[in-house]
């Protein structure tokens, strides 16, 4: 049985965190969720502000979930996992990236076309 601050780690390597991590990472979601919300009720701020506000939040909330709820760190036991997330994270960047630059390519030829 683990203390309030330690974590639990199984047979099978997956590490449990405690009922204290999983209150702070919860806390951290909800308040990386409301803060763009608010901001995009509310209105009548800059519309750069709001989308930078918007994607510092969605990136902070990534890293807010692998911490508190999937528990990656830097032990040792998760470098696989690690590696993974960047191949992972490399692989998203690029379909999204070359998804954006095909389309607005076949828009600028839709439109030079006419």
């Amino acid at each position: 049985m683990a203390t309030q601050n330690q974590t639990v780690t199984t047979h099978g390597g997956a590490a449990h965190g405690s009922a204290r991590e999983y209150l702070w990472g919860l806390f951290w979601s909800v308040l990386l969720t409301v803060v763009p919300f608010a901001m995009v009720m509310v209105g009548g701020f800059d519309t750069g502000l709001t989308l930078a506000v918007i994607l510092l939040c969605a990136v902070a909330q990534v890293f807010v979930q692998l911490v508190f709820f999937l528990h990656m760190n830097n032990s040792s036991e998760q470098t696989w996992n690690t590696v993974s997330a960047v191949f992972i994270v490399l692989i998203v960047a690029i379909v999204v990236l070359g998804s954006i630059w095909i389309m607005n390519h076949l828009n600028h030829n839709m439109l030079m076309g006419h």
